[in-house]
């Protein structure tokens, strides 16, 4: 049951296991995401942290139609090739379609899917192609178990890697529940187990017809998937969480990262050395 990865290889790069995924939900401005991208990659310099920069040019599920989407893939996908140049921070964004793919795997280093386009084939078989590595969000409808059939799909595609992000399971309405036995579970398909704390404390249209959260659990959720062997983390950050554009209430601010790694970085650490016992 333990199959933690030790690696990730990215273009002709190699970074030590745990990987770590951060940034804004969504660019709201060039000027926004260009500054969080600099916070981001300095707190990477300092701990020597293998960190991929993450915002989204578009989101295209929102639960109101007043919802912001984001500046669209025309002027987005620029704004996230400054920031690459800029802070040689590897770079990922959600795709929705095959012409998205093709494009954005132009100027991306991940291709990220989004958890209710986990079951689009043709949409994992256009990313794959592109020889991009490919980040999975697991659908909140989807067992663990279920997951073997998404990486398969990914592999035989073609997929450079294949990495599948865990943000809960739909329990009733308006919450999500993690089972952690959906680490090691995943980590069997050989795909990397990246786990999402932020997304994992939303309310889907729990607040009024758009998405709350209960960021509080950020810590809690995190430090429990570094004890459990997750291979990476994925959080959302911005820096006044109130007046963001794109879930805001299960955004970690941003001056509150650095704490968050202090506390995940030794528990990952410890985690990966343990030996595994025979059961």
């Amino acid at each position: 049951m333990r199959d933690m990865r030790q690696t990730f290889r990215i273009g002709e790069k190699e970074f030590a296991a745990p990987l770590w995924i951060i940034g804004p939900d969504v660019i709201e401005d060039e000027g926004f995401a260009v500054e969080v991208a600099h916070v981001i990659a300095e707190a990477a310099q300092r701990r020597n942290l293998p960190v991929i920069f993450k915002a989204s040019y578009e989101k295209a599920n929102r639960s109101s139609t007043d919802s912001f989407r984001g500046p669209g893939l025309e002027k987005g996908l620029p704004i996230l090739a400054r920031i690459g140049e800029e802070t040689g921070l590897p770079i990922t964004t959600d795709i929705h379609d095959n012409e998205q793919a093709q494009r954005a795997a132009e100027v991306v280093d991940v291709l990220q899917i989004p958890a209710f386009l986990c079951r689009q084939n043709s949409l994992l078989e256009a990313s794959a192609a592109t020889g991009k590595i490919v980040n999975l969000k697991k659908g909140q409808f989807l067992s663990p178990w279920d997951i073997a059939s998404r990486v398969k799909v990914l592999n035989t595609a073609g997929a450079a890697d294949v990495w599948i992000t865990e943000r809960g399971s739909s329990f009733g309405y308006q919450r999500l529940i993690n089972d952690f036995r959906a680490i090691p579970i995943t980590q069997e398909t050989g795909a990397a187990l990246i786990f999402d704390a932020t997304h994992s404390v939303q309310t889907p249209g729990g607040a009024e017809g758009v998405s709350g959260g209960e960021r509080h659990f950020i810590p809690v959720l995190a430090r429990a998937a570094a004890a459990a062997g997750a291979d990476g983390f994925f959080f959302e950050v911005h820096p006044d969480p109130e007046k963001a554009l794109c879930d805001g209430p299960n955004a970690l601010p941003l001056d509150q990262l650095d704490a968050l790694l202090d506390q995940l970085e030794p528990i990952a650490r410890v985690t990966r050395e343990i030996p595994p016992l025979d059961l």
